[in-house]
């Protein structure tokens, strides 16, 4: 117990020390005489410049409310209000901690009325310290948003000096976080207000207007349309875009100008054939990736270009053979290649901190390279050690770097050759498994669209995935609310069962449950219910399987089918449907549960003289199987239908000027002749 009274004083007295050096300065700012206030202000000013620990005794002694007090008095100079925001902009560059503390005492508010004066200095003192609170990861942008009337007051201000100019363009672009910010800003003029700051004489002006657009374009169709009309000076803007991606640029705006025109290219506003992409942004997006660049930049560079080629295939292929890129981005694992060149040892702590996200990168890139092309998902699983850093990649501790590592192996995973080989030797599926167990929702469609693959009928992953337990989790994932989670589990189900054992395709059905079959039969998504169909369809292929499901779930699968030709349905479905009444009609006793249910033969006569030759020619399948002449029972069943009246039917269709349909009714009719 003694030890803890020891404690508390000695805290107090270490806490005392610290700040009784900083309490005067805080005292001066009570002062009665304002002159007095103001040099204390000033020499604040000069105490806490680069001293965090000096930033933090103020804070806590109370200085934030009384400079925050001081700002806003109609009765300060404007001096000294100057000198309160430059002070507060100061404390703000500190720690995250010394945000918090300012925003808590609701400072963002305070500057944006000092934005109301007429003294530019102190708007321009205001306009910094609101930037450097802005750019801050703990600052909330919807603050920026919450009364209509700033963002026009900030667009206004834009034209005062080249100082409001580059901290107006920071703060929205740090401000701008998807498409409602954007549809905000593009709405208050943004492009027309700071089109102009392009060719601005400043450099930093340049450079904000650029990252503003960056932001503005980014997965906007209606900001990208906008800007490639918009002119400076006689220019459009995509060719003052392309004369800041040149080599003699500085870095940064090479890469954001090319973030630009990949933007507007992605949103379909430049053509993916436009020389402006292929030689100039896709270029110098590989010129980013070099062993030369800071890791950052071969980090964007890598991320943007994957984000440039990702739907195109042309693209990829110059990509691809572009300075060696695949080769290139062998290294991004390899960081840091050679300590020693590092003599910044900074620079080497904070690359090894972030050596992860040029994995995460290299994988995305890789991902986009080989969506399309058989021969570039050659050259990358080529490049060494490849298939090794996939596995390994899956299971990092970054979740990123393992989401980029799955889209990376669902793109290579594509290619048939590749499955049969190197996915093979390196057992990915193990990984992949691992991942698909309690993953967030984005990285299970990933990894279940690549599991699709891997379960296709000629992969040999196929055996030790189904020891895994893989039926159980896709069974759970066609209950997901989620509609890719539902497709993908139901789709690699149905490639699961093609030309499957027996075994396997009975722990399917036992896995799916009656009523789930039921559930995806009827729900809204087309996609889920073709291949659901498509899943019924392999299951009940080759005739001892087909009796054998049809004698456990007969009567379940005969409703279901009911039920999808009564219901609204385009033709793919009902077509894959009469092709599931085909197979059951193939089997040997599964047959009599279609010539005993009046209802489904009266449907297939109907489809018979339908107006869709697919749908008719699927219903002469049907007809087919059961009257065929080899098997026991077919004399009865030919003299039912034909009572039915489907001999007339076949007469007719044989006169069809449909080749298909002529040909299956006439091979139809030989059977009653036999």
């Amino acid at each position: 117990m003694a030890s803890c009274v020891l404690e508390a004083p000695l805290r107090m007295s270490v806490l005392s020390e610290v700040t009784a050096s900083s309490r005067h300065y805080v005292d001066r700012l009570f002062d009665l005489d304002p002159q007095k206030v103001l040099q204390g202000v000033i020499d604040m000013k000069n105490a806490v410049i680069g001293n965090n620990k000096q930033k933090a005794n103020l804070i806590v002694l109370g200085a934030v409310p009384r400079l925050l007090y001081l700002l806003q008095q109609e009765t300060s100079s404007t001096e000294l209000r100057t000198e309160c925001a430059v002070v507060l902009g100061s404390l703000a560059m500190g720690t995250e901690n010394n945000v918090k503390s300012l925003l808590d005492c609701h400072i963002i508010p305070a500057l944006l009325q000092g934005l109301l004066s007429p003294d530019l200095k102190f708007i321009e003192a205001c306009l910094r310290c609101l930037r450097t609170i802005f750019i801050s990861p703990v600052t909330p942008e919807d603050l920026l948003y919450t009364d209509a009337t700033v963002i026009s007051h900030l667009m206004a201000l834009l034209s005062r000096s080249r100082y409001t100019q580059e901290y107006i363009c920071q703060i929205f672009s740090h401000c701008c976080k998807g498409p409602d910010h954007q549809t905000i800003l593009f709405n208050h003029g943004a492009v027309q207000n700071i089109a102009h700051l392009l060719v601005s004489t400043s450099y930093k002006v340049r450079m904000q207007a650029l990252k503003c657009f960056s932001v503005l374009a980014f997965e906007n169709p209606q900001v990208s349309m906008t800007l490639v009309n918009v002119s400076v000076d006689g220019e459009l803007l995509p060719q003052i875009f392309v004369k800041m991606l040149q080599r003699d640029k500085p870095i940064e705006m090479q890469l954001t100008s090319a973030k630009c025109l990949t933007s507007m290219c992605r949103a379909g506003a430049i053509r993916t054939d436009d020389s402006c992409i292929v030689l100039k942004t896709l270029p110098c997006l590989v010129r980013m990736c070099s062993k030369e660049r800071l890791l950052e930049e071969r980090v964007e560079g890598a991320e943007t270009l994957a984000y440039l080629i990702e739907t195109d295939v042309e693209l990829q292929r110059i990509a691809s053979i572009t300075d060696h890129l695949i080769v290139m981005l062998a290294d991004y694992f390899k960081y840091p290649s050679s300590v020693s060149a590092i003599t910044d040892i900074k620079r080497l702590d904070h690359d090894l901190k972030h050596a992860h996200e040029l994995r995460q990168a290299a994988f995305k890139l890789y991902a986009s390279l080989g969506a399309n092309d058989e021969d570039i998902r050659k050259k990358i699983i080529e490049t060494e050690n490849m298939m090794d850093r996939i596995v390994n990649g899956l299971s990092e501790s970054s979740i990123k770097v393992r989401l980029a590592a799955v889209r990376c192996l669902h793109s290579l995973s594509r290619s048939v050759q590749q499955l049969r080989t190197s996915f093979q030797d390196h057992a990915v599926w193990k990984p992949l498994m691992k991942v698909l167990q309690n993953a967030p929702n984005e990285m299970l469609v990933v990894a279940s669209s690549t599991l699709c693959n891997l379960l296709l009928e000629f992969s040999p992953s196929k055996e030790p995935i189904l020891e895994s337990g893989a039926i159980e989790l896709l069974c759970s994932l066609t209950q997901s609310e989620n509609l890719a989670l539902r497709v993908n589990g139901i789709w690699a189900l149905m490639n699961m069962a093609f030309q499957a054992e027996q075994k396997i395709k009975s722990d399917i059905l036992r896995g799916l449950s009656t009523e789930q079959l039921f559930q995806l039969l009827s729900d809204s998504d087309v996609n889920v219910l073709m291949k659901t169909l498509g899943l019924l369809r392999n299951l009940l292929s080759t005739r001892p399987h087909i009796d054998h499901i049809m004698s456990t779930h007969g009567k379940q699968i005969m409703q279901a089918v009911t039920l999808i030709l009564e219901g609204e349905h385009n033709i793919e479905v009902k077509e894959q449907t009469l092709c599931i009444l085909a197979n059951i009609a193939d089997g040997t006793t599964a047959k009599e549960l279609i010539m005993t249910n009046d209802d489904i033969l009266q449907k297939i006569k109907y489809y018979m003289s339908h107006s869709n030759a697919k749908l008719q020619l699927a219903a002469m399948f049907c007809i087919s199987n059961l009257i065929w002449n080899e098997e026991e029972g077919s004399q009865e069943r030919q003299d039912k239908l034909r009572d039915m009246g489907i001999v007339d039917i076949l007469h007719k269709l044989s006169q069809s000027s449909d080749p298909n349909l002529c040909d299956k009714a006439k091979t139809a009719l030989q059977q009653y002749l036999a």
